[in-house]
């Protein structure tokens, strides 16, 4: 099961506005809630550059697997403070791309609020995956343990 959370916080390195940490199947994006939002924005779309250059990450789009070495396509995810008519903050997907929205009257603790529901519907959808240690993680229900 895929699990990517948004949270605000206090305790990032100096100078980071934003840090986005992966495990198996879970995603962590930390970011700085005293930063102006635009700030932080800009240090998310580096962050969310140098994991999908880890080469973990995967769409399924139509019946194509798409990564960040795709040739003419290669999957990238930005970061905008664009307003949406009316949709707040949300997440717009195209084959090698998704574009997230971001209300610009937010500040990063009601971004990180916003995000979380939002990037729990944008995984139901099922389009992505991530490769780790040789396993395929999707979104799935894990098998129970025994």
């Amino acid at each position: 099961m895929l699990d990517v959370r948004y949270e605000a916080v206090t305790d990032l390195a100096p100078g980071r506005l934003a840090e986005i940490d992966e495990d198996r199947g879970r995603i962590r994006v930390r970011l700085d809630q005293s930063a102006p939002l635009a700030d932080v924005v800009r240090q998310l779309n580096t962050e969310i550059t140098r994991l999908l250059c880890s080469a973990h990450w995967f769409q399924l789009w139509k019946d194509e697997i798409v990564s960040r070495d795709t040739p003419g396509r290669p999957l990238r995810i930005e970061y905008r403070l664009e307003a949406r008519e009316g949709r707040g903050t949300c997440v717009e997907e195209r084959k090698g791309l998704v574009t997230v929205y971001i209300d610009p009257s937010l500040d990063a603790a009601g971004f990180a609020a916003a995000m979380n529901p939002v990037t729990e519907n944008f995984l139901d959808g099922g389009q992505w995956f991530q490769l780790y240690a040789g396993e395929i993680i999707d979104n799935s229900p894990e098998p129970n343990k025994v």
